[in-house]
C-alpha cells in the first residue's frame, strides 16, 4: 500500500514554498521520496527552507522567481525540466492576499492579486504541460481556497482568483487528461499560517473559526501535506478535475 503514495524518482515543483502551506506540501512530498524544487521570490529565504528539508534527508533544490513575472516562470519550468530530464508534478501554490472594504480598492490592487493567484497558475500550468506532454504523464495541483466556494467580505480579488482556479482547472483537466496529465485543486480552509496572522490574532474571527469548524480549531500547515501527496501519487491517478476541500468540515457547517 505504501507504494501507492510513493513519489520516489519524481521531480516536484512547489511555488510559494518558502513557508506556510507551500513548505508543508513540499516537505510531505519530499518525505514521500520526491525531489522537491522550492520556489519563492527571495533566494536567501528559500535556501533556509531547503536547508531544513535537507537536514531531514529530503532532496531539495530552489528556484527563485516571482510567479507574476511570466517570462521568468516559463524559463524556470524549462530549466527544471532540462536539468532533471523531467517535471512530474507542478504544485501551483504561490498566492497573495489583499483585504480592504470595496470602496478602498484600487484597480492595481485587484490586478496584482489576479496576476499572482490566477494568471500565474495558468502560465505555469501551460509551461508544465509543455514538458509533461512529451512524456505522456504529469500532475498539476493548484491551491485554491474555500473562499472560492463561500464568501467573506473584503477579499474580492482573492475570492475571484480562487473561484477562477476552480473553473480553469476543469478545462485543463479535460484537455490534458488524454495526454496523461491530471489537474486538480486543493481548497484549504482556515490554516494557521503567516498569511492568516491578522485573522488568527483577531479575537472575533478566531472565535468564528473555532465555533463554525466542526473540529473546533484552525488547521495546522502539515495537515495539507497528505492531500498533496495523494493527488501527486499513484493513489490519486484516477482523480481529475476535482476540488478537494480540506477545511475540517467548515464549509458544510456554514
Amino acid at each position: 500500500m505504501s507504494d501507492l503514495f510513493s513519489l520516489k524518482d519524481r521531480v516536484v515543483l512547489v511555488t510559494g514554498a518558502s513557508r506556510g502551506l507551500g513548505f508543508a506540501m513540499a516537505k510531505a512530498m519530499g518525505e514521500a521520496g520526491g525531489t522537491v524544487v522550492l520556489n519563492g521570490r527571495d533566494a536567501g529565504t528559500l535556501e533556509t527552507s531547503a536547508g531544513k528539508l535537507k537536514a531531514d534527508g529530503i532532496k531539495a533544490e530552489i528556484a527563485p522567481f516571482d510567479v507574476s513575472d511570466f517570462a521568468a516562470a516559463a524559463k524556470a519550468v524549462a530549466d527544471i525540466a532540462k536539468k532533471h530530464g523531467r517535471l512530474d508534478v507542478a504544485v501551483l501554490n504561490a498566492g497573495i492576499q489583499h483585504r480592504r472594504p470595496l470602496l478602498e480598492w484600487e484597480n492595481a490592487d485587484f490586478q496584482r492579486v489576479i496576476d499572482t493567484n490566477l494568471t500565474a497558475c495558468f502560465v505555469l500550468a501551460r509551461e508544465a504541460a509543455r514538458v509533461m506532454i512529451p512524456r505522456g504523464e504529469g500532475r498539476i495541483i493548484m491551491t485554491g481556497s474555500i473562499m472560492g466556494i463561500v464568501a467573506r467580505p473584503t477579499v474580492h480579488a482573492y475570492a475571484a482568483a480562487k473561484a477562477g482556479l476552480g473553473g480553469m482547472s476543469k478545462t485543463l483537466a479535460v484537455e490534458l487528461a488524454p495526454k496523461g496529465i491530471t489537474v486538480n485543486v486543493i481548497c484549504p480552509g482556515f490554516f494557521d499560517t503567516e498569511m492568516n496572522t491578522a485573522l488568527t490574532q483577531n479575537p472575533e474571527f478566531n472565535a468564528f473559526v473555532k465555533s463554525r469548524c466542526p473540529l473546533g480549531r484552525w488547521a495546522r500547515p502539515e495537515e495539507i501535506g497528505g492531500a498533496a501527496v495523494f493527488l501527486a501519487s499513484r493513489a490519486g491517478s484516477y482523480v481529475n478535475g476535482h476540488m478537494l476541500v480540506v477545511d475540517g468540515g467548515l464549509v458544510d457547517n456554514l
